[in-house]
């Protein structure tokens, strides 16, 4: 804060009155005018067309090289790459865009608490898709009744704990009973629920650490166990929210990343299980903002960071110092401080593994910013990564 300022924050390691504003979804998903919609950068049309069009570059020289060497045509090699580039580039453009119908498909989505699963769970419904949407606490929420009164009568709210065997059973056989009429099976399963632990690995209680493990991990393994031969016998596809961080490490946040690595490896797993199937699995890694501004208020980060400073011991807190300790989870308030967060992004790429035809196996909906700093985390030698990268 500037310094002069005489307006002080409370500090994250003792008790505030400061309440933020409780927001509503249909202030998190932004107006499609917006100006953060309108930085939007498709990066999974990018993804699906980068290689193809490398390619037709190859292409283009070799068969340019031969023509010329036969003597059957000057043709040069720019001309053979766009008459390439254009024809791939407008039949992937079609082949992208392929969608599936609509009608008499069901749809699961979990985490309909979060902004992220009721936003999403309000588009597929506007699809015409049935959905069942899952509530980790169903009853007396409003949340729960303002979706069911919003949304048309093909949508049900079910009580869906995924950390619960007894719930995961119950939600398959309200599922079962309530398929649209015709149905197979499944259409697809979207799950948004997620637990998002903050705080260095010495910080964060072991109770927490289970907690994420439980919520990011086991409960939608068992979740895919339990639900995938309904989603079998639809040939439909299984859609997994994570995050860009299972591939950028950064500090406080190494509890959360790593169960959705885990996830990651899952579905990349699972994917090679279940092609021979005709069962998509998709990933959808969101970015850091978004995900933090749909899972995370600033109640719940104070409120972390206030019980892990009490259970560190003396010689923890004064290893670490308060200063220190309130700086590492300060640097996260930034992604509490926006009640309009943009969600058009992720909300798109999570629907798109739902309806598309030929959905890729990962959507990135991040900033250039992030989409950088991934790809240069993936490929650029360690060494050179973690120098240029130094929080």
């Amino acid at each position: 804060m500037a310094a002069g300022d005489v307006t002080r924050r409370a500090s994250i390691t003792a008790p505030s009155m400061h309440r933020r504003p409780s927001a509503r979804r249909g202030s998190l998903i932004k107006n499609s005018q917006s100006p953060a919609a309108s930085q939007e950068v498709p990066w999974d049309i990018i993804d699906r067309c980068a290689l193809p069009i490398v390619l037709c570059h190859a292409l283009a020289v070799v068969l340019s090289a031969l023509l010329n060497a036969l003597h059957v045509s000057q043709i040069s090699v720019f001309t053979l790459f766009l008459w390439f580039a254009i024809s791939v580039t407008g039949s992937l453009w079609f082949y992208h865009n392929l969608q599936v119908t609509a009608a008499g498909k069901a749809v699961l989505v979990t985490g309909c608490d979060n902004v992220l699963g009721n936003a999403l769970a309000r588009r597929l419904d506007d699809l015409g898709y049935h959905v069942f949407a899952g509530f980790q606490s169903k009853a007396g929420n409003i949340d729960a009744d303002m979706l069911k009164e919003d949304c048309s009568g093909r949508l049900h709210t079910l009580q869906l704990d995924i950390t619960s065997e007894t719930q995961i059973l119950s939600a398959s056989l309200y599922i079962v009973d309530h398929l649209p009429e015709g149905a197979q099976g499944l259409w697809a399963i979207v799950n948004c629920e997620s637990w998002c632990a903050l705080g260095e690995l010495e910080w964060v209680p072991f109770s927490v650490v289970r907690r994420a493990m439980d919520v990011n991990l086991l409960g939608p393994a068992r979740l895919v166990q339990v639900m995938l031969p309904l989603v079998r016998r639809a040939k439909g596809r299984v859609v997994l929210a994570s995050s860009i961080l299972t591939h950028v490490a950064a500090p406080v946040r190494g509890v959360h990343a790593a169960s959705l690595a885990a996830l990651d490896a899952l579905a990349a797993c699972l994917r090679r299980e279940l092609k021979p199937r005709g069962v998509d699995v998709v990933v959808v890694a969101a970015g850091e903002y978004t995900t933090g501004s749909a899972w995370l208020s600033e109640e719940k980060l104070l409120e972390q960071a206030r019980d892990m400073w009490k259970r560190l011991s003396d010689e923890q807190k004064g290893a670490y110092g308060e200063d220190y300790f309130e700086q590492a989870l300060r640097s996260l308030e930034k992604y509490t401080k926006s009640p309009d967060a943009d969600l058009t992004a992720v909300t798109r790429a999570l629907s798109d593994g739902v309806t598309r035809t030929f959905p890729l196996a990962r959507y990135t909906p991040v900033s250039p910013r992030e989409k950088l700093k991934s790809l240069l985390a993936e490929h650029m030698p360690r060494s050179l990564y973690e120098g240029l990268y130094t929080d």
